[in-house]
């Protein structure tokens, strides 16, 4: 079992920078793809960014070069650099931790979420 804690998010101005952790506890050694999703009011809940411990990442299109996915092993972590945000990045930012099969989420983790707003 993984538990799965985020933090980081708040208020910021637009063109503003936040660093959403994700905080992860237990073990699950088949885990293989850490990823960042959001959900924003009346919106489906969408991929924001991906990483698989081969050290392959994924980017939406939206947040390309604005945002960037890494982790610390050390400290069981996964982190999400947001730049330059905008208005249209207000969402609620989850945590997910997935095993991956034959290209298939079978099973994953999720964090309870962390907000982020861009307003001025």
């Amino acid at each position: 079992q993984v538990q799965l804690v985020e933090s980081g998010g708040g208020l910021v101005q637009p063109g503003g920078s936040l660093r959403l952790s994700c905080a992860a506890s237990g073990s699950d050694p088949s885990i293989n793809v850490m990823s960042w999703y959001r959900q924003a009011p009346g919106k489906q809940r969408e991929l924001v960014a991906a990483l698989t411990n081969k050290g392959s990442t994924y980017y939406a299109d939206s947040v390309k070069v604005r945002f960037t996915i890494s982790r610390d092993n050390a400290k069981n972590a996964v982190y999400l650099q947001m730049n330059r945000l905008i208005p249209e990045d207000t969402a609620v930012y989850i945590c997910n931790a997935a095993h991956f099969s034959g290209g298939i989420s079978e099973y994953d983790y999720w964090g309870q979420g962390t907000q982020v707003t861009v307003s001025s």
